[in-house]
């Protein structure tokens, strides 16, 4: 997986995929050439929820969940500004040995470290990540399994080759690292596990858009959407988008139709929202009612087989087909078009 620039991490947040898993996830992102944004950033995750917020500006960590700050001793906070400071000063040395290896003299640089630890409720396994990236790209991952690098580039691997450095992060990422995720996991486990429903909506910009299936305000984030046809998933003139976060800690997601690169038909359309290892899918019908659009006027399609239309000087056309259909398309009023007849 890519480590993301860090404005898509900051705004789209790193989930965990499986039902009983739960990640503990830091990002330390190093930034310069973006007018406004802080230098230095880092964002703590607990399940994808955003747990801490600290920034070279404020050079303050903010909680982000209600459930922390009530648990939590007066003192938490102040150690973990400290420890982000302290992070902040070594992550910018870091940065400063590694730049000039890129070769870069100007525009936009970010050089971002991503570690993480998941833990399985269930059966008690653990996992760990670390990553180093520059502008997007991966450029040094440590395998925990084997304590080895693995390299992209050589460009960052001077900084970060040390052994007992190495032994001690895997002990974090393996030890202290899921101790400090089961407390805050028990501390917000009533946030952190409920299930919020969707509201789901059809839209459509106009007549020759694709129909968009809109899911928001749901949580947790494992879910899936798809578009199906006589009870089949189809996959044909279908663009699935990505799962994004709401302000509220909620998610969001859309899948597109695309009726033209399929056929013009509605019926049998179907849209179907499931959270992942639950039976209960949330349907809504792909029927004109049903659509919310920008359009003026719907374009209502039948099916062509055969069709000859004659334009007569009436500015109406003569069709010989029982299977053929003319529907009338809004025009401007003034100017060069006019309202007319045009052959579906």
């Amino acid at each position: 997986m890519k480590i993301l620039g860090v404005l898509s991490v900051i705004l789209l947040g790193l989930y965990s995929a499986a039902a009983v898993t739960h990640s503990l996830r830091y990002l330390h992102s190093a930034s310069s050439g973006i007018p406004g944004f802080p230098g230095f950033v880092t964002v703590v995750l607990v399940d994808g929820q955003p747990f801490s917020y600290y920034d070279s500006n404020i050079r303050r960590e903010l909680p982000r969940q209600s459930w922390m700050v009530q648990t939590e001793d007066p003192d938490f906070w102040e150690r973990r500004t400290q420890s982000s400071f302290v992070n902040e000063q070594v992550f910018k040395r870091k940065v400063a040995m590694i730049k000039p290896r890129f070769n870069h003299t100007g525009g936009v640089h970010v050089v971002q470290l991503l570690y993480s630890c998941e833990w399985d409720e269930e059966t008690g396994d653990i996992k760990g990540q670390w990553q180093f990236g520059h502008n997007g790209e991966d450029i040094l991952a440590l395998d925990l399994k084997t304590n080895t690098w693995v390299e992209s580039t050589t460009v960052a691997s001077f900084s970060y080759k040390n052994e007992d450095w190495v032994i001690q992060l895997n002990n974090y990422l393996s030890q202290g690292c899921p101790d400090q995720l089961k407390k805050y996991v028990s501390h917000g486990r009533s946030t952190l596990m409920r299930t919020e429903s969707p509201s789901v909506s059809l839209l459509q910009k106009n007549f020759l858009s694709p129909v968009r299936c809109h899911a928001t305000g749901f949580y947790p984030n494992r879910a899936v959407m798809f578009w199906r046809k006589d009870g089949k998933e189809i996959h044909a003139g279908v663009e699935k988008g990505e799962i994004l976060p709401n302000n509220d800690g909620t998610f969001q997601m859309s899948v597109d139709l695309n009726l033209l690169s399929d056929t013009p038909e509605k019926e049998g359309y179907e849209c179907v929202f499931q959270f992942s290892g639950v039976n209960e899918s949330i349907i809504t019908k792909l029927e004109e009612s049903n659509i919310r659009t920008n359009g003026r006027k719907k374009l209502k399609v039948l099916k062509v087989e055969l069709c000859i239309c004659v334009a007569l000087k009436s500015g109406r056309f003569s069709c010989i087909s029982h299977s053929c259909s003319c529907t009338t398309v809004p025009f401007p009023s003034k100017g060069f078009f006019h309202p007319q007849r045009v052959l579906v």
